[in-house]
C-alpha cells in the first residue's frame, strides 16, 4: 500500500499544527513519505511487498499469533498498512519500537485509523535495547529498516547475528541500507549468509541509492539475550554512516 491510502490516517503536516511537538530531526526525515514519487516512498513499497511475501510464506494454520517485530519503526507504515490489508493480518501480533515521541504518536494514530491498534502495539523506547522485545520474540518477521545506514559495520554484524535469537526457525528479516560509497550491502548480505539466513529477495529501486533485503533463517536459532544492546546510532539519516 502506498502512503496516503488510509485517508483517515494522520499526516506529518497534521502533527506540525497539532499539540504534539513534531519538528524533530526524524520527523523532518520522514516527510518525503507524503510524496508517493519520493525515494523513501519507493523504498516503503519495496519493504511492504516483502512483508506481504513473508506473510504468504508462513504456514497456515499457524500455532498462535504471527509475531512481527519492527526496530526503529518510525511512522510504522511498513507494518501497519500491510497488517490492515493482508488476508493474514487478522492473525498478526506486532510490536513496533520507536524512540521519537511524535513518530510514536503518528504510528498509534495510523494504527487506530486502520483498525489494527489491537494488533499493532507501538512502544516509545530505544530500539537498540533488547529488553523491549523479550515478550515478543522469537518472531516470525523482524524489520530492521532505517538502521544499517546509521550504525557502524561492527554493530551491523552484531545485529545480524542477534537476529538468530529474534527469529523462530524459518523466521524472516527485512532490512534496508543505502549504497553510497563504500557500498556496504555486499558485506551485509554476506553477514546474513554467515548467520544462517537464506536470501529471498534483494531490491535496489531504480534511480535511488536505497536497497531492501529479505532473508529467512534456515540455519540454527540462538538464545535471546534481553540485556543486549544491539547498536549505537552514529549517522543521522540525512548523513548516514
Amino acid at each position: 500500500m502506498a502512503p496516503g491510502d488510509h485517508p483517515e490516517a494522520a499526516s506529518v503536516s497534521e502533527w506540525d499544527s497539532g499539540s504534539v511537538t513534531s519538528d524533530s530531526h526524524w520527523v523532518r526525515w520522514h516527510r518525503p513519505y507524503e510524496d508517493p514519487a519520493s525515494n523513501l516512498s519507493q523504498r516503503l513499497r519495496a519493504v511492504q511487498s516483502m512483508v506481504r511475501a513473508a506473510l504468504d510464506d508462513i504456514p497456515d494454520p499457524h500455532p498462535g499469533p504471527i509475531r512481527i517485530v519492527s526496530l526503529c519503526a518510525g511512522q510504522g507504515r511498513d507494518v501497519i498498512d500491510v497488517v490492515a490489508t493482508h488476508p493474514r493480518g487478522r492473525d498478526v501480533s506486532a510490536l513496533l519500537v520507536e524512540l521519537d515521541p511524535a513518530l510514536v504518536a503518528f504510528a498509534r494514530d495510523r494504527a487506530a485509523a486502520a483498525g489494527v491498534a489491537e494488533r499493532c502495539r507501538i512502544v516509545e523506547g530505544d530500539a537498540s535495547q533488547c529488553r523491549w522485545y523479550a515478550d515478543d520474540v522469537p518472531a516470525d518477521i523482524v524489520l530492521v529498516c532505517g538502521v544499517f545506514g546509521n550504525i557502524s559495520a561492527a554493530d551491523i554484524t552484531a545485529t545480524i547475528e542477534a537476529m538468530r535469537g529474534f527469529c523462530v526457525p524459518g523466521g524472516h528479516v527485512i532490512w534496508t541500507r543505502h549504497r553510497r560509497p563504500p557500498d556496504a550491502t555486499p558485506a551485509i548480505r554476506a553477514d546474513f549468509a554467515a548467520a544462517g539466513f537464506t536470501e529471498l529477495d534483494f531490491q535496489a529501486p531504480e534511480k535511488t541509492v536505497m536497497t531492501v533485503g529479505h532473508h529467512r533463517l534456515d540455519g540454527a536459532t540462538a538464545p535471546f539475550d534481553p540485556g543486549q544492546v544491539l547498536f549505537d546510532f552514529v549517522g543521522d539519516g540525512f548523513l548516514p554512516a
